[in-house]
């Protein structure tokens, strides 16, 4: 059915406890969905071989030692047994309710299912043995949890062989999520956000895996490559920039005030002959910034 793939952190402290807590839940998917992990961190190959899931080496790494997400995806899209695939960031878990939102989509030749998060402190592992720990997780989701902004990209469903060529981006940097959904947009495909029928959680961590800590992640020199490679600030689509969203009441085109805006504003940056309409946009956007400055301090 489904063929999910990801790189984890090395299997140290809360790490050990959030990944294993994530891949265990896309291995409660059912239907039973191939699980791949790459990568040759700490525990990677003990706990593969451990939950019995394909353990994949060899994937190249820039001078700072961090996976590329171009060479993972190549190899996962090569390996794959089967035609829908899913790269799931390794501190997300997944239930049913995403399953069903990916099958709706089989029929669809190209597409790249996106979606936001729900940011959610979790005590420690779960129990999976226990037949209520998807409604008792969804409940927590409820009560404790929050969703996050449309920039926080952490999964992307797509069928095997769209992605080809992309470029070096370090995997876990910023940038890189957003250029997907702009790379899909400049070739016409569609982008579908699943939010509303899916409950996707980001269990909630520092940045101790990282030598710099959170500001080695968000502004280190990774983040600045990452970027250029992206081409600019103007590429980094976010979630706004969707062509459809998945209700309950299946696939609808995004019709929004803001979606219609950005799919607009998508169009300049991805249509040569419409970059001239890219400075209108940003000049109402800087017109828009400084009347709202103004108006926060009237207030």
């Amino acid at each position: 059915m489904l063929t999910i793939f990801s790189t984890p952190k090395p299997f140290r402290g809360q790490f050990e406890t959030i990944q294993t807590n994530a891949i265990q839940s896309w291995l409660s998917l059912r239907p039973a969905c191939e699980v791949i992990i790459f990568g040759e961190e700490a525990g990677t190959a003990e706990f593969a071989a451990r939950a019995g899931i394909r353990h994949i080496t060899g994937v190249q790494r820039n001078e700072y030692g961090t996976p590329l997400v171009s060479s993972m995806f190549q190899i996962a899209q090569g390996a794959a047994s089967h035609r829908l695939m899913c790269y799931v960031n390794c501190d997300i878990i997944l239930m049913s309710d995403f399953l069903r939102a990916v099958q709706r989509l089989d029929r669809l030749e190209r597409f790249l299912v996106v979606g936001r998060r729900h940011d959610l402190d979790l005590a420690g592992p779960l129990d999976f043995s226990d037949p209520a720990w998807e409604s008792r997780l969804q409940h927590q989701v409820k009560t404790e949890g929050r969703l996050h902004g449309v920039s926080g990209i952490d999964y992307f469903a797509f069928p095997r062989g769209q992605f080809k060529d992309m470029p070096p981006f370090a995997i876990g940097r910023p940038g890189w999520d957003n250029w997907l959904i702009y790379h899909s947009r400049s070739l016409g495909m569609p982008v579908i956000d699943a939010t509303r029928v899916v409950t996707a959680v980001h269990q909630n961590h520092d940045y101790s895996h990282h030598p710099e800590g959170e500001a080695g992640v968000w502004n280190g020199p990774e983040r600045w490559r990452n970027r250029e490679l992206m081409g600019g600030k103007d590429h980094a689509f976010s979630l706004d920039n969707v062509t459809h969203i998945i209700t309950p009441g299946g696939l609808k085109p995004a019709l929004t005030p803001r979606h219609l805006y950005f799919r607009a504003r998508g169009e300049a940056v991805t249509r040569q002959r419409l970059r001239f309409s890219l400075k209108l946009f940003k000049a109402l956007e800087g017109t828009l910034g400084a009347f709202k400055k103004m108006s926060g301090l009237a207030r």
